[in-house]
């Protein structure tokens, strides 16, 4: 089997917080403080929740008004972020985890389709 080729992710985190720099400046002005992991993580929740109705919507289930998949290319962008964003928070090297939880279930695969 060849080594599997592992994704460099530092960019787009890098750009993440950048983003994340700029809510903590209008979360201090309107809050006095920047948001918290819990509130981090309720944000990120609600975005999750939105890729469900969307999906739903997607498929013709859930009326929404807009482009549905244009929604899910923006909240699938946004949870991304999100996971960027808590995972600085939480001292998480998001690469590193990536590329081990990969490798791990890649080899996992293989075995059970080779085996």
């Amino acid at each position: 089997m060849t080594s599997p080729k592992h994704a460099e992710l530092a960019d787009a985190r890098d750009r993440a917080l950048e983003v994340r720099a700029l809510y903590e400046v209008l979360e201090q002005r309107l809050n006095g403080r920047v948001w918290s992991d819990h509130e981090l993580m309720l944000g990120f929740t609600n975005d999750v929740g939105y890729i469900g109705r969307l999906l739903l919507a997607r498929e013709g289930t859930w009326q929404i008004e807009g482009d549905a998949t244009a929604e899910l290319e923006h909240k699938l962008s946004d949870s991304l972020w999100w996971i960027f964003v808590l995972a600085d928070r939480l001292g998480i090297d998001m690469t590193a985890a990536y590329n081990e939880t990969m490798d791990k279930i890649q080899a996992g695969l293989a075995g059970a389709v080779n085996g």
